[in-house]
């Protein structure tokens, strides 16, 4: 079994992101053993707050394929876990206009399962087309540099 990250490519792209969150996910055993194999995504998925507790709703983990009748569904809600301290924090943040919980990336930390939860705006598009020029810009830059240093030995 290989640990892997799944992340959500989409995320930085179409939201600046402005805070991170580091959060646990409560899981069942096949979900787990799905999730480390790396058969999972967040690209559809979205976190929430309900009741005082973070969800995240759309996250896709593929049913393990030796599980038996305990396999779980693939797209249920999770709960998140979290200080009151960072969800208060959150909910503060969300409450402003424009602002949501995006799913960023997740992973294993010390066996347990981890997940990056970013509080962003949505950008226009117009800062969707100067982050590409900027990212375009650097590129050439690094290439033009890295090909300028010769070294004669």
């Amino acid at each position: 079994m290989s640990t892997s990250t799944i992340k959500n490519r989409k995320a930085r792209y179409e939201y600046s992101i402005e805070e991170t969150f580091e959060a646990g996910i409560v899981l069942k055993g096949t979900e787990v053993k799905s999730l480390r194999d790396g058969k999972a995504s967040i690209g559809e998925s979205f976190a929430f707050l309900q009741d005082g507790e973070v969800w995240i709703n759309g996250m896709y983990i593929k049913r393990y394929e030796y599980g038996s009748y305990t396999n779980h569904d693939e797209r249920r809600k999770r709960k998140l876990l979290l200080n009151k301290k960072e969800i208060r924090e959150m909910n503060k943040a969300v409450q402003k206009k424009g602002y949501t919980l995006v799913p960023l990336k997740v992973y294993f930390k010390k066996g347990y399962a981890k997940i990056l939860i970013g509080i962003g705006k949505g950008k226009k598009r117009y800062d969707k087309r100067r982050d590409i020029k900027e990212k375009d810009i650097k590129r050439e830059i690094d290439r033009k540099v890295k090909g300028s240093y010769k070294v004669d030995l």
